[in-house]
């Protein structure tokens, strides 16, 4: 009976070693553009240094994180702590949470088709379990490179697309402090910009509160002597121009002067005039009117002796007709009852 003939080839297995490196290098930089990263997004402050995570390393250099982690680990006497550490559940997490999805680079994919079963268990063993670039399904903690691990990276993977990829980061670590120095200068001229402003602002504080203190206090009451028409007109003129919404007159004798002087009120504020009946003011009332903004005329029902002023919810009690005052001894006086018991008393 003839024997089958035993086959005696054998599919090639793959080993994975640092020549395999060079292998996932040109299909990774066929799948994202190294030169559109911009590395400086890459770079973290863990523990006071400047580092960067196996992942972000691994995409550039166009390998595994897994296979670049072998190559360290065959290495490991040029990796020191100050050049490469793994982080802590805490600063993983806490890392995590500030990346930044990037639609336009694909994430690394497992190149499983590249190694036998016996390969592929031999990397499922490792430390890292990819998914994607940034590493969410991790199953243990990444590593993270300093400026001097990422330079001795260069001399343990051994392809020119290390070397050139090495040169950009290097060049981008350098970059960082000149950034942070102009940011720091950005902010010292803010923060002496603010400094001026307060020193202004303190000054024409104190500006003000000097022309408030050398200017005439307007006092709750006054006493002009005989001839001081001037200073008494002045200071009904400033009760005028103090009123917000309302001002009433309650004065047996008015003319053409007091329409005068209630046109210094501020707009938006009414004027009402209490008085007897005259024909020629009620002339002048309606010429005035036609020009300016009205003043309401309001006939007294009987004749009244003294005169009231009014400014909002303030009382006044008037010496003299606001059109004599100051040509006789007479005095001005706020009063502490309300407009409303006054209004109330000439109905």
């Amino acid at each position: 009976m003839a024997k089958k003939k035993k086959n005696t080839e054998e599919e090639p297995k793959v080993v994975v070693n640092s020549d395999q490196l060079t292998v996932y290098s040109q299909l990774e930089v066929a799948n994202c553009d190294i030169k559109k990263i911009d590395i400086e997004s890459l770079i973290h402050t863990i523990r006071g240094q400047k580092v960067m995570l196996d992942s972000d390393l691994a995409m550039l250099y166009g390998v595994e994180t897994r296979a670049l982690n072998q190559a360290v680990k065959r290495n490991l006497r040029r990796f020191p702590y100050d050049f490469m550490f793994q982080l802590t559940k805490e600063e993983w997490n806490a890392l995590r949470s500030q990346f930044v999805t990037l639609e336009d680079l694909k994430s690394q994919n497992v190149i499983s088709n590249f190694v036998d079963e016996e390969a592929n268990e031999s990397l499922t063993s490792q430390n890292v379990i990819l998914k994607n670039g940034r590493g969410q399904h991790r199953k243990f903690m990444p590593y993270v490179f300093t400026r001097n691990g990422i330079g001795m990276l260069s001399s343990v993977l051994r392809s020119e697309t290390a070397a050139d990829v090495n040169i950009r980061i290097m060049r981008a670590f350098t970059a960082i402090p000149e950034i942070v120095n102009n940011n720091v200068l950005m902010m010292q001229r803010i923060l002496n910009i603010e400094q001026h402003q307060m020193e202004t602002d303190e000054k024409v504080t104190q500006i003000i509160t000097t022309i408030e203190e050398r200017i005439p206090k307007q006092l709750p009451e006054q006493v002009f002597a005989t001839g001081c028409v001037w200073d008494a007109w002045t200071y009904v003129s400033d009760l005028v121009r103090s009123a917000k919404k309302r001002i009433v007159l309650i004065d047996n004798f008015v003319d053409d002067r007091v329409l005068s002087l209630l046109d210094k009120r501020a707009e938006g504020v009414s004027a009402t005039i209490h008085t007897r009946y005259s024909e020629q003011f009620l002339t002048d009332l309606k010429k005035h009117n036609a020009q300016y903004p009205a003043i309401e005329f309001i006939q007294l029902p009987h004749r009244n002796h003294d005169r009231f002023l009014i400014i909002d919810d303030k009382v006044y009690f008037m010496g003299a007709s606001l059109k004599d005052m100051g040509a006789g001894l007479c005095a001005v006086k706020e009063m502490l009852v309300a407009p409303e018991v006054i209004l109330g008393l000439v109905k």
